[in-house]
C-alpha cells in the first residue's frame, strides 16, 4: 500500500493551516510505517488530497478513473470561508457548492473534528466522512525557557514583559481586529500577532488593524515554524479569538507548550475543551479584558496539565496509526 499525498500548489498554502496539515500528514505516516510519495508519476494505491484548487479536483477524477481510491481532507467550510477575504461574504455561496462538488468526488472524507463533520453533513454529502484530528507533534511543541528567552530578546522585551500571543492569517475570522482593540485598552501588556496575510487581500478595516501603532501592539509576520517553540516558550498567555474554525493547529500546538490560553467560546470547542477545566473562554471584549488580567496576575488556577492531556490525545504517532486503518479500509 503506498499513498500520494497530492502536493501540487502547496506552496501557496504553505503558511495556512491547510499547509501544517500537510507536514503533520508526512509525520503521522511516517511514524505509522506507511508508504508515501508526494510526485504523481509514482505508483501509488490512495490518493490523499488537502486543498480544493481545479488541479486537485482533477487528480481526484483522474485517480478515480484509474480505480484508485481517493481520500479528500475537508479543510475548508463555508462557515470559515466567510469573514475571511475581500469578497468572501459575496462568494460564500459559490464557494459551498465547490467544496461539495469537490469533497463527493472522495472515497471517504477526512475533516478534523466531530464540529466539522456535522457541519459537512448538514450540507448533504452523502460520501463517509470521518473525523480525524490534524494532529500534532508532541516531540517538536516542548517548552523550551531558553529558546522563550531568545525569543524575548530578538523582539527587544524585558523579562518582567507580559506577552499575549496570538497565531494565524490576518484576517477579521481570526479575531485580528477583538486583538487590536485589546492591545488599545491594556497598554500594560505586549500583544504579539504571529502570521501574515496579503494586505491586498483583506478589507480596509483589517488593512487599518494591522497598521495601528501602539507600543505594545506587535506584527511580525510569519514566523517560521522551528522559531515558533521559542515564541510559545517566551510568551505568557495564548489568545485565539476565532469566530470559527475546523480545529486550529495553533491552538493544538499552544495545548503542547502547556501555555495558559483563553478561546473565544465558540461552538466547536464546546465539547471537547471545557471551560474553566482545560483552557478559559469568553465572548465579550470586556469579558477577555478581566480575563486577561486575571490570569496574568495568577488570580485564576492553573489549567495547564489538563491542556496537555487533550493535546496527547491527537499526538502525531496515534494519528498515523489512525490513517493506516482509514487507508486499510479502502
Amino acid at each position: 500500500m503506498k499513498i500520494l499525498l497530492y502536493a501540487k500548489n502547496q506552496n501557496i498554502v504553505k503558511k495556512s493551516g491547510v499547509g501544517r496539515a500537510f507536514e503533520h500528514q508526512k509525520r503521522a505516516l511516517t511514524s505509522a510505517g506507511i508508504d508515501y510519495t508526494t510526485i504523481e508519476t509514482d505508483n501509488h494505491d490512495i490518493v490523499h488530497i488537502n486543498t480544493i484548487f481545479p488541479s486537485s479536483l482533477r487528480m481526484a477524477k483522474r485517480a478515480r478513473a484509474k480505480g484508485l481510491k481517493v481520500v479528500y481532507h475537508a479543510h475548508s467550510t463555508y462557515e470559515d470561508f466567510r469573514n475571511s477575504f475581500i469578497g468572501s461574504n459575496l462568494l460564500a455561496p459559490l464557494f459551498k457548492r465547490w467544496i461539495i462538488y469537490c469533497y463527493n468526488h472522495g472515497d471517504v472524507i477526512l475533516t478534523p473534528t466531530p464540529y466539522a463533520k456535522q457541519l459537512l453533513e448538514n450540507y448533504g454529502i452523502e460520501k463517509e466522512i470521518i473525523a480525524l484530528s490534524n494532529g500534532i507533534d508532541l516531540k517538536e511543541f516542548t517548552c523550551d525557557k531558553q529558546a522563550g528567552q531568545t525569543f524575548r530578546q530578538k523582539y527587544g522585551f524585558h523579562k518582567d514583559d507580559k506577552i499575549i500571543l496570538s497565531v494565524g492569517l490576518q484576517i477579521e475570522r481570526k479575531g485580528i481586529l477583538d486583538f487590536v482593540a485589546l492591545a488599545k485598552s491594556l497598554p500594560e501588556y505586549k500583544f504579539f500577532w504571529c502570521g501574515y496575510t496579503n494586505p491586498k487581500m483583506v478589507p480596509r478595516k483589517v488593512q487599518k488593524a494591522i497598521n495601528t501603532k501602539l507600543p505594545n501592539l506587535f506584527f511580525p509576520g510569519y514566523i517560521p515554524r522551528d522559531e515558533m517553540c521559542g515564541v510559545y516558550s517566551g510568551s505568557d498567555l495564548f489568545l485565539f479569538m476565532t469566530h470559527e474554525e475546523t480545529e486550529g493547529i495553533v491552538l493544538l500546538e499552544a495545548l503542547a507548550m502547556k501555555i495558559p490560553i483563553l478561546l473565544r467560546d465558540i461552538a466547536i470547542y464546546q465539547n471537547w475543551l471545557t471551560k474553566d477545566i482545560h483552557v478559559y473562554k469568553d465572548k465579550t471584549l470586556l469579558g477577555f479584558q478581566k480575563q486577561i488580567r486575571t490570569i496574568l496576575k495568577k488570580d485564576s488556577p492553573d489549567l495547564t496539565a489538563n491542556a496537555y492531556e487533550i493535546s496527547k490525545a491527537r499526538d502525531i504517532e496515534q494519528i498515523g496509526l489512525q490513517l493506516k486503518e482509514i487507508y486499510r479500509s479502502l
